[in-house]
């Protein structure tokens, strides 16, 4: 596997991520740990979870599964925080010091750990000062229980800012933003990406799938699988804005120019980002072992330049057909 420098840190990562979500909860342990043993094997070396995925379930079984194969010095071990974890504590949530520390020995406990190699803010919080946060994660730093620090789902300017601010104290800094971009949503391609390269900054996008509506098992005029995100998306408001007649303008020729390569649709959205300019390791979050073989096989797909050009007609550059910056999560920078 050809590994990627992690932004300007010096640490090489595998060109894929792979996204425990899932785990602990929608796949039962076993089948977590086998699918996180494979993906080593494989040799992905980059792991991402958060704290509120699964309420820790997610941290438990990632943390179990790299005790009992004894590969966790190998890994490039991410998390995340932010995110409310407990209903009845006001304070159980967001990026105050409070929260941030409090948060951390938690996750260190769940992971089975002594360090995090990437801790992830995993929002901004607009009536949060950004020097409170960074200020926490660089105590976290500074007492070696944190290796580096990264943001999710920021503006290209709160980045920015964070970098001033950072400066300005004289805190570590972010190295990482973890941005949603796929081939229905290129819209951080307009700043946050040309920022990132700009200074220096890792990008490990999420959802490069789409939530599996680029996993091509959603057809124009048919109902979405039981099993699927988007089975009942007329309950969930988000996912409904996200499934659309539109986005079919978008996947059927994608879905053509895979099938004349012998290729699944997945493959095709994966490898395209993984060779986006800007991107270090989309994050993959397979829920079987199927998923993880067929995401796999992303890399040893190569596109030519005649192919991308195909690809920038169905999904022009820039633009979005579906939202992954969305008010489920409570911000987004490109509302107007």
């Amino acid at each position: 596997m050809d590994y990627r420098k992690f932004g300007r840190t010096g640490v090489n990562v595998s060109p894929l991520c792979l996204g425990c979500m899932m785990f602990g909860w929608k796949t039962t342990p076993q089948d977590s740990h086998a699918i996180i043993d494979r993906a080593i094997d494989a040799g992905i070396n980059f792991l991402d979870t958060a704290n509120v995925y699964g309420r820790g379930k997610s941290e438990e079984v990632t943390g179990e599964a790299l005790k009992r194969n004894g590969k966790r010095d190998r890994i490039f071990l991410a998390t995340k925080v932010h995110g409310r974890m407990a209903d009845d504590d006001p304070n159980a949530q967001g990026n105050s010091r409070r929260h941030i520390i409090e948060q951390c020995e938690a996750t260190l406990k769940r992971l089975q750990t002594d360090w995090i190699d990437l801790y992830q803010i995993h929002r901004p919080q607009s009536d949060m000062a950004i020097d409170e946060t960074l200020r926490a994660l660089d105590d976290l730093v500074r007492a070696g229980k944190v290796r580096y620090l990264g943001s999710s789902t920021f503006a290209a300017w709160q980045v920015v800012e964070s970098l001033w601010v950072a400066k300005e104290h004289g805190l570590n800094r972010f190295v990482c933003e973890q941005q949603p971009y796929n081939l229905l949503d290129r819209r951080v391609e307009r700043e946050l990406l040309p920022m990132a390269r700009t200074f220096g900054i890792a990008t490990i996008p999420w959802s490069p799938l789409a939530g599996g509506l680029l996993s091509g098992k959603y057809k124009r005029g048919q109902t979405p699988p039981e099993d699927s995100r988007f089975a009942k998306v007329k309950d969930q408001p988000h996912l409904a804005r996200r499934y659309h007649d539109r986005i079919f303008d978008v996947l059927e020729p994608l879905e053509a120019l895979a099938g004349d390569k012998g290729i699944t649709l997945s493959q095709l959205a994966l490898a395209w980002a993984v060779g986006q300019p800007g991107v270090t390791s989309p994050i993959i979050g397979p829920r079987t072992m199927e998923q993880l073989e067929d995401n796999l096989k992303a890399l040893e797909v190569t596109l030519s330049a005649e192919e991308r050009k195909q690809i920038d007609e169905a999904a022009p550059p820039g633009e979005m057909t579906s939202p992954f910056y969305e008010a489920d999560f409570g911000y987004n920078p490109f509302r107007v």
